[in-house]
């Protein structure tokens, strides 16, 4: 019986398993038949269930894009004082500008719109480019170069490397130096050996220029940081011992380092490299030409380069008959500028790339130039000498390509990360020269405020880090940007 029983619980106990696996069976089958109606019905496979079950549609044509530069237009609404005083109030009390002067001037019609301590005057740091780029367009014409000559020496193996104020030569391998379209070294190496002279010693000759390397007010720290090389008459990529980086720490000696760059490419000794003085009349040998003024002009203001600011400021000098010197430089930039008719009152200069601390120039005069060179429907003419105020058309269209060369705010230059985190409103918008020293901050340029109406000014700040005022300043150019201040 106890068999009999045990053989009866087991046939139960198998007939049991046979239907728990048939009911594991039928529901797996169950879930893949409803599994594939789900595969069927949703198709996750396609772009409507990957887009959250939304149909998508197709990605349009590319557009291509057509920028177009348009003039503001002439119906704009006139600002008013009383509008840009309230659009500025909330910025310009901001405790971040320090020391703060500053200008505003509607460029239709030159009436200043608001000013703060216009007449005082402050430390302008690279502003006072704009100074230089002035005078230089008023005494110049645009297509001016500066020539390189290398000629014969005093004894028969000897060649004099004669610098005419270029530092923009390059001895890159490929001719892409710091500078765009600067002259090639390779192309006097090749002049020199297509004379046939037997050449075993390079002089070096920097009498173009006259007086200090340096200007008071300059730190010698500033070599070494890259902001200035002692100021001679030949350099190779302005000074730079990497050639491609803009702050790269500068040589101490650019005129002997140029000439001891010339030996090596001749395969001279660099060693007898010396300097001393081309004798009149000296056969020239070889020689290279410097970008056209316009050009170094344009990469003077949008990089801030101070080399050569204080190089165009020497052409500016013995355009005009004065020293190729600080000095000489600083006379010829107060007589171009004051023969044009601009109110020079307050400014005392001793550089002419604003990199000296001793600099000193009123918001005013800034404000003056930018709104001049502004001016609309001035009658375009092409200049042929120094300017005179009894000629209003002619001096706005001379110094209308100023315009131009200012970066562009979140773009370009020295304005390429400003305006991109803060006021991006403005970015696109404003364009103006930066200045910064460590005790300086400024902003000089132009915007087309929210009526379409061309706004100068000119903002200036000291005694406070540039970290600190740097953004002070850019909320006011911003605030004109969104002016609507009739």
């Amino acid at each position: 019986m106890v068999g009999q029983s045990s053989k009866n619980i087991g046939g139960l106990a198998a007939k049991r398993r046979r239907k728990t696996w048939i009911a594991i069976g039928v529901t797996f089958a169950v879930l893949l038949v409803a599994g594939a109606v789900v595969l069927v019905t949703v198709k996750p496979w396609t772009d409507e269930f990957r887009h959250g079950g939304l149909t998508t549609a197709a990605p349009p044509a590319p557009v291509a894009p057509t920028p177009r530069v348009r003039p503001a237009p002439d119906n704009a609404r006139t600002p008013t004082a009383a509008g840009v005083a309230a659009a500025l109030a909330p910025v310009v009390g901001n405790p971040d500008l320090g020391a703060f002067t500053g200008s505003v001037t509607d460029a239709a019609t030159g009436a200043v719109l608001w000013a703060s301590d216009p007449s005082k005057p402050q430390i302008p740091s690279s502003t006072a480019k704009i100074l230089t780029t002035s005078a230089a367009l008023l005494a110049l014409p645009g297509d001016h170069r500066v020539i390189t000559r290398v000629v014969t020496g005093a004894a028969p193996n000897e060649l004099v490397f004669v610098g005419g104020g270029d530092p923009t030569l390059t001895a890159q391998p490929d001719g892409k130096g710091y500078y765009p379209n600067g002259p090639r070294l390779s192309d006097l190496v090749d002049q020199i050996r297509a004379s046939g002279r037997q050449v075993d010693t390079i002089v070096v000759d920097t009498s173009a220029y006259a007086g200090p390397t340096m200007a008071p007010g300059w730190d010698p720290v500033d070599i070494r940081e890259g902001s200035i090389a002692p100021i001679e008459s030949v350099m190779i990529d302005g000074g730079r011992l990497d050639p491609l980086v803009e702050y790269s720490p500068r040589t101490p000696t650019p005129a002997l380092d140029a000439g001891r760059r010339l030996a090596v490419e001749l395969g001279l000794d660099p060693a007898k490299v010396r300097l001393g003085n081309a004798a009149p009349g000296a056969t020239e040998v070889a020689s290279v030409r410097s970008a056209p003024l316009r050009d170094r002009l344009r990469d003077t203001m949008v990089h801030s380069d101070n080399v050569l600011a204080e190089t165009i400021g020497r052409e500016i000098a013995v355009a005009t008959g004065n020293p190729a010197s600080f000095d000489g430089a600083v006379v010829a930039l107060n007589a171009v500028l004051g023969k044009a008719g601009f109110d020079l009152t307050g400014m005392g200069m001793h550089d002419n790339s604003g990199l000296s601390v001793d600099d000193r120039v009123p918001a005013r005069l800034l404000d003056r130039i930018l709104a001049t060179a502004a001016r609309p429907n001035a009658v375009a003419v092409t200049p042929t000498g120094a300017t005179t105020a009894a000629d209003p058309d002619r001096l706005t269209a001379t110094l209308a390509p100023m315009l131009d060369d200012l970066p562009v705010a979140g773009a370009t230059g020295s304005l390429t990360s400003r305006y991109v985190h803060r006021d991006r409103a403005a970015a696109g918008w404003v364009r103006a020269k930066t200045g910064t020293l460590s005790v300086s901050s400024t902003l000089v340029g132009y915007v087309l405020d929210a009526d379409g109406r061309v706004l100068t000014f000119a903002l200036m700040s000291n005694d406070r880090p540039p970290e600190v005022s740097r953004p002070a300043l850019d909320a006011i150019a911003g605030t004109l940007r969104n002016c609507g201040c009739s």
